[in-house]
């Protein structure tokens, strides 16, 4: 039950609260952007109206709203809502909680929504205790992660939850955050304005985050005035501006997300060497710049471009490989800041190179006949003579006593012909030698 201290207590504990904060819609009709997690008709918006809500894992980048639909979700059910820290909670706390949901409904007949944030945190002992309650419904979880929870969650636990995913918000939903921030009674009141360089500066240092555009806003409000401190509306001379500059120097440095161990740093390192395969030196820098902001280890990525330099380019122009070595080495030997350079420049050189996956489709279909097809004997001219009886081998030609340094001879076991394997390209170095072989092998067959 509110006192007139406890509401005194939630009014102070408002009003410091940070402008994001303040921000937090209470109702689904409040809450911005989702509409395929959220929207009308979606599974989720459903059963929180109708309050038959079942464990759920909210998954996806800061600052798109799982927090928040927690929140709603505690303001409409009629269940009792109890939070538990991912970060400070034991195995005892869930126990404690457990215990008390279950002396809950079966006393009032009252079920539990536990909300567990950054439930990937939790280790595997942790997320063991709630597996039981969960499957009983003893509780219903409500869990928030930022990675991928197919990965960072106990596969039991999500057996018996449905995954929710949330995106990063697009332009027009950070931007609507803005407007409400500044108009609401909540937010900033009509105290200021937003000229449109300032507000499109805010969206584009987003990111998609909109926690971030509200504290951006935030600090820029507070640059905005003489003191740094906030107006309760908008003076006499109406709202003062924000500006672009304001906006500058509240967020000097754009920070796009990057994960190193989780699925934006995959997805980022497979644009990037998919750009460097589609022969494409602009995408391959712009993917590479997001690794070196985001502090990946340079040696990774060196490591990804050498891989591409046979996988994609191989033989088309074997200088790609070199080049990318040299790439590896320097980033082992001198590392960031300038190792950028050597990365950049290997980048756009394999990016613009010939490309031929030859040598990779070669291996990998003589690797799958050797592990699924039948034993097959070396032909008995190939096998080493250090060897008694090798005397009965038969005859093995030897190449560079005949014209053009080649002579017709079987080296594949029997059952297999030539093109089996390897398939040129045609293309760069390989489409060359490709002529070339075919000229000296005519030339020793005159």
């Amino acid at each position: 039950m509110d006192t007139l201290f406890s509401a005194q207590e939630r009014r102070k504990r408002t009003e410091n609260a940070p402008l994001a904060a303040r921000m937090r819609p209470r109702t689904l009709e409040g809450f911005v952007g989702q509409a395929e997690a959220v929207g009308p008709g979606s599974w989720l918006r459903t059963a929180i109206e109708h309050d038959t809500l079942s464990s759920v894992i909210l998954y996806g980048p800061a600052g798109t709203g799982k927090t928040t639909l927690a929140r709603i979700i505690a303001n409409v059910t009629q269940a009792e809502f109890v939070e538990v820290s991912a970060i400070t909670g034991t195995v005892k706390d869930l126990r404690r909680e457990v215990e008390a949901a279950e002396q809950r409904l079966y006393r009032s007949g009252r079920r539990t929504i536990l909300f567990v944030d950054e439930i990937h945190r939790f280790n595997r002992s942790q997320q063991d205790a709630l597996l039981h309650a969960v499957e009983d419904r003893v509780v219903v979880l409500v869990g928030a992660t930022t990675e991928n929870p197919y990965f960072e969650v106990n596969s039991a636990l999500l057996s018996r939850s449905r995954v929710v995913e949330l995106t990063a918000l697009d332009d027009a939903s950070v931007g609507e955050l803005l407007d409400r921030a500044l108009a609401s009674a909540d937010g900033l009141n009509g105290a200021f304005s937003l000229d449109e360089g300032a507000r499109a500066r805010i969206v584009s240092l987003a990111g998609g985050d909109g926690r971030a555009a509200l504290t951006t806003l935030e600090l820029s409000a507070q640059l905005a005035t003489p003191d740094g401190r906030l107006p309760q509306g908008p003076g006499d001379e109406g709202p003062r501006p924000i500006t672009l500059q304001q906006v500058e120097e509240a967020n000097p440095r754009r920070g796009l997300p990057y994960d190193k161990g989780g699925d934006l740093h995959y997805d980022i390192v497979s644009a990037f060497i998919k750009s460097m395969r589609g022969s494409d030196p602009d995408a391959a820098l712009y993917w590479l710049a997001r690794m070196i902001d985001g502090g990946e280890d340079p040696r990774f990525i060196a490591r990804r471009i050498m891989i591409c330099a046979s996988e994609d380019i191989g033989n088309a122009d074997p200088q790609a490989l070199l080049v990318a070595e040299a790439a590896f080495k320097a980033a082992e030997v001198i590392g960031y800041p300038e190792c950028r350079i050597n990365l950049a420049q290997a980048a756009i050189y394999l990016a613009l190179a010939p490309k031929s996956n030859a040598a990779e489709a070669g291996i990998d279909a003589a690797l799958h006949e050797v592990r699924t097809g039948p034993r097959r004997e070396v032909p008995s001219y190939l096998r080493d003579r250090h060897r008694p009886g090798s005397e009965g081998y038969g005859p093995y030609l030897y190449p560079h006593a005949y014209p053009g340094g080649w002579v017709e001879q079987r080296y594949l076991p029997e059952g297999l012909e030539r093109g089996a394997f390897y398939a040129p390209s045609g293309r760069g170095w390989e489409g060359w030698r490709l002529e070339a072989t075919a000229r000296d092998r005519a030339g020793g067959e005159s």
